[in-house]
C-alpha cells in the first residue's frame, strides 16, 4: 500500500497568482510559503555588481536576473520556488514569464539569516536542476566567494582575491568588481 499523498496548503497556481499582487516576496516549498527577509546595503551592492558584470558581458541568448525572478525546482515529488540573488539562463526554451527552470548559474549572497538555508537546503535542491552547472555563494561580511561546479562533483573552490572563472557562462569576474563600493 502506497502512502497517501498530502495535498499542499497552497497550490502552485495560487502561489504564483499571489506573488503577482504581494508587496512581500515569498519562497514556496511544497505548499508552504516563507516571506523573504530584507537585504542589507552590502548584500544589494554585491548582487547588483554581479548582475551588472554578467548582464553587460553575456551574449543576448543569456538572460540575467537579480532578486525578482524565481527558480522552479521539481524533484522527488517536491515543488519548490526560490528567489536567488542572481540567476542566469541561456536556454532559449526556458522562458516562463515568472520563473526559470533551467538556469546554468545561480548566485546567493550570504547573510547571517540566510547562510544556513543557502548553504544546505537550497544547495541540495538547486543541484537537482539538470541544467545548473555552477552554484555560487558570496560572503558579504568578508571577501570570499565559493563556486560549486557540477563538473567537479559540487566541491567548493574558494576565492579571496583575483579572478573568478565562471565556466557555466564562459566568463571571469574579479573580486574587486564583485565587492565594488562595499568597503570589502
Amino acid at each position: 500500500m502506497q502512502p497517501k499523498r498530502i495535498e499542499p496548503f497552497l497550490s502552485v497556481d495560487d502561489y504564483l497568482e499571489g506573488e503577482l499582487s504581494s508587496d512581500v516576496r515569498h519562497e514556496y516549498v511544497d505548499g508552504e510559503v516563507y516571506a523573504m527577509v530584507g537585504a542589507s546595503d552590502r548584500h544589494g551592492l554585491i548582487a547588483g555588481n554581479l548582475h551588472s558584470a554578467l548582464n553587460l558581458r553575456l551574449p543576448d541568448r543569456c538572460q540575467v536576473f537579480m532578486a525578482d525572478m524565481k527558480v522552479r525546482i521539481q524533484a522527488a515529488e517536491r515543488e519548490i520556488f526560490y528567489y536567488p540573488d542572481v540567476l542566469v539562463s541561456c536556454d532559449p526554451g526556458d522562458r516562463e514569464r515568472y520563473y526559470r527552470e533551467r538556469p546554468c548559474l545561480v548566485v546567493e549572497v550570504l547573510s547571517p539569516h540566510t547562510e544556513r538555508l543557502d548553504r544546505f537546503e537550497k544547495f541540495l535542491f538547486y543541484r537537482e536542476l539538470d541544467a545548473l552547472e555552477e552554484y555560487v555563494l558570496v560572503a558579504q561580511d568578508y571577501r570570499q566567494l565559493e563556486v560549486f561546479r557540477r563538473a567537479e562533483q559540487w566541491q567548493a573552490t574558494r576565492y579571496t582575491e583575483g579572478v573568478v572563472p565562471l565556466r557555466s557562462v564562459d566568463l571571469s569576474v574579479t573580486l574587486d568588481e564583485i565587492y565594488r563600493r562595499t568597503g570589502r
